[in-house]
């Protein structure tokens, strides 16, 4: 079962800049609730029990967020908002299933991720990136349900344009099991458009081993000089370790730039 989600939360945010010049980008309101609360539901929703976030020093203030409480006791005291009461009560409930880990110096996903090695139970867990939404479906749960299914790793994909797979890991697709799902044959950070293997992409979703763990101390640094995950997933799967692609079924996001920010607000406020 998938009990644990990791999500990594240490980036600068240098693309929304200069909003995150003062402020973590997590915390930035879409449709008037933080990005990081939609991610915190889909865990909850998926049946995720504990959640990890990888934060550096420069981000404390997600921690301060899910524990200033003396802040909210003296604000209702004073004044017995219903409203602010109800936040109060979600953020605590949130604060119980967080727990915090520290990475200083971002060199990539792959090295966030082995900072919560000592921590990881099970023999699979969750990784959710904050800048991709998923609205309109619940992708982690739908993984979730294949994993349970298959007993393997899955990570969410979905088609992009083809002039733009340099900017995403992009999949060499394997048989399909079924419409939404295929068994993934390889997997290439940030390929050229020439020798792009398909215009299938990975999105912020990702079913991973307990055992990456062993790839990722190993792991010398890639692209842009960070080590990436996708590297060790590629060393897992010419090992023979099965993953699935799963083309969810949802609507896919990009909180991650200025533009991508303020269409996201937008598309929520039309639910």
């Amino acid at each position: 079962m998938i009990r644990q989600a990791i999500i990594p939360l240490a980036g600068l945010g240098t693309r929304l800049l200069p909003l995150t010049s003062v402020f973590a980008k997590e915390l930035l309101p879409i449709n008037g609730k933080p990005g990081i609360e939609y991610i915190l539901d889909e865990c909850i929703e998926s049946g995720i029990k504990e959640i990890i976030f990888i934060i550096s020093k420069k981000k404390k203030i997600i921690k301060r967020y899910f524990y200033n409480d003396k802040f909210y006791k003296k604000i209702i005291k004073r004044k017995k908002d219903k409203r602010i009461i109800k936040e109060y009560n979600k953020i605590k409930k949130y604060k119980k299933i967080i727990r915090f880990v520290y990475q200083n110096n971002p060199k990539g996903t792959g090295d966030a991720i082995l900072k919560t090695k000592n921590m990881i139970k099970n023999n699979y867990f969750l990784m959710i990136l904050p800048d991709d939404l998923i609205i309109k479906s619940n992708c982690s749960k739908d993984m979730i349900y294949i994993h349970n299914k298959k007993k393997c790793s899955v990570i969410a994909s979905t088609k992009v344009k083809r002039n733009t797979v340099d900017r995403w890991g992009i999949f060499s697709k394997g048989p399909y099991i079924n419409k939404n799902n295929f068994y993934v044959k390889d997997l290439v950070e940030k390929p050229n458009i020439k020798n792009a293997p398909s215009n299938c992409a990975v999105i912020g979703r990702y079913i991973l081993p307990k055992k990456i763990f062993g790839k990722l101390v190993d792991q010398k640094k890639g692209k842009g000089g960070e080590i990436h995950i996708t590297d060790s997933i590629r060393k897992l799967i010419k090992e023979g370790h099965k993953f699935v692609g799963h083309n969810f079924k949802g609507k896919y996001l990009d909180c991650g730039t200025m533009n991508g920010y303020i269409k996201s607000s937008m598309e929520i406020l039309k639910i």
